[in-house]
C-alpha cells in the first residue's frame, strides 16, 4: 500500500511539474520589471545559448553595446570563427526600445527591415549576468560581464530559465577560451 501512495504522489507531482511548465510556455515570458539601460551597456560574454544558424562555427561570442546620440543602442557582435583562434567574425546592428517595457524589451535589426525581440528576462541586481529571449522562445543567450561563470550560478539561472518555459535541454555552453582579448 505504501508503494502505492508513493507511486501515485511521484507520477501526481511529476504531472504538476509538467503542467507548470506547460502553462509557462502558452504565454510569453515575464521580462524583468526595469533595466538601467546605461547600467546595460558595455561588453558581454555568451556563456550559452540555443544554436541559432547566424552563430553556426562561433566560439568566444562577445556582444558589446553602446548608447548612441540618436537614442537606439549600437550592437556589435563578435566571434570567433571555427576554432577560438580563427578569423573574427563581426555582425553590427541596431537595437530600439520598446516603449512602456522599462527598456526590458527591445527590437534588435542586423538588416533592414527585419527586426527580432530582444527581451531580457533575467538580470544580477549588479548587472553581473543577463539572459535573454523572445516570446516564442526559440532564442536564449546567458551572458556574462565574464567570460565564465561560477558553475553554480548558471546552474540557478537555468533552473529559473526553464521555470520560465524555455527548454533548456537545447542550451549549448559556449567556448570562450580565447587568449588575447
Amino acid at each position: 500500500m505504501k508503494t502505492a501512495i508513493f507511486i501515485l504522489t511521484a507520477l501526481c507531482a511529476g504531472w504538476a511539474a509538467a503542467a507548470h511548465a506547460a502553462a509557462a510556455a502558452e504565454k510569453p515570458p515575464a521580462t524583468v520589471p526595469s533595466v538601467d539601460l546605461e547600467k546595460y551597456m558595455g561588453r558581454w560574454f555568451e556563456i550559452a545559448s540555443f544554436p541559432q544558424s547566424f552563430q553556426k562555427g562561433c566560439h568566444c561570442t562577445v556582444a558589446e553595446y553602446s548608447m548612441t546620440d540618436k537614442g537606439y543602442v549600437r550592437v556589435v557582435n563578435t566571434c570567433r570563427k571555427d576554432a577560438a583562434d580563427g578569423a573574427v567574425k563581426t555582425a553590427k546592428g541596431k537595437a530600439f526600445v520598446v516603449d512602456g517595457s522599462g527598456n526590458a524589451k527591445l527590437r534588435v535589426q542586423f538588416f533592414w527591415p527585419f527586426r527580432g525581440d530582444y527581451w531580457i528576462i533575467d538580470l544580477a541586481p549588479d548587472y553581473t549576468f543577463a539572459v535573454v529571449g523572445d516570446p516564442s522562445r526559440k532564442y536564449l543567450w546567458i551572458l556574462s560581464r565574464t567570460p565564465q561563470m561560477d558553475e553554480a550560478l548558471y546552474r540557478e539561472i537555468v533552473d529559473r530559465t526553464a521555470g520560465k518555459g524555455f527548454d533548456v535541454s537545447k542550451l549549448v555552453r559556449t567556448d570562450q577560451t580565447c587568449a588575447g582579448r
